[in-house]
């Protein structure tokens, strides 16, 4: 084995999969992309990074409500773009071609093109650590979706996709939650 640059390492954990989150400010809708997330435990608890690096950022923090959008690899260049210009400057639902749909507890939007939605309520916010926790409230899931690929950020501009699922539900039906 050769030494890596430590500054490099985050490139190796690097959670998955990138969500679009929405928010909305009292007066209009905007998306973030978001790499770096985790499921909290068996429960509808997750966390996000982010920051007031991002615009999206203080209506978060003020309303707190977000939706989770999962996209998938066919959305590559609207995460992408999504992810490099500000909602204070841009209509990212129109630049990129999204269609907001209303969600059924927040006023943030879901993402009709994404996977899957989840509807969010912010239950902590740790500034020193720059993370958000959520709490799900509702889950919305396209079963008519096509492409269910979702993309994996390395953290270096460049992206794994979802690949060949391995099936070990059986070996594993003690560890899993009822209905899992």
């Amino acid at each position: 084995m050769e030494k890596m640059d430590l500054h490099t390492a985050f490139t190796l954990l690097e959670p998955g999969p990138v969500i679009l989150v929405t928010t909305h400010d009292g007066h209009k809708s905007n998306i973030m992309t978001i790499s770096w997330t985790m499921v909290m435990d068996f429960t509808p608890s997750f966390a996000l990074t982010t920051g007031p690096w991002n615009y999206s950022y203080t209506a978060l923090t003020q309303t707190k409500e977000c939706v989770l959008s999962i996209p998938t690899i066919d959305l590559l260049d609207q995460v992408v773009g999504v992810g490099t210009c500000s909602g204070s400057t841009t209509d990212k639902f129109a630049a990129f071609g999204l269609t907001p749909l209303p969600a059924e507890h927040i006023k943030a939007p879901l993402i009709k093109e994404c996977l899957a939605n989840i509807e969010c309520r912010v239950t902590e916010i740790m500034p020193e650590q720059h993370i958000v926790v959520l709490e799900g409230l509702e889950a919305w899931f396209d079963k008519e979706r096509q492409e269910t690929r979702t993309l994996h950020a390395k953290g270096d501009g460049t992206f794994i996709v979802d690949g060949h699922q391995l099936d070990r539900r059986e070996m594993m039906r003690s560890k899993l939650p009822d209905g899992v």
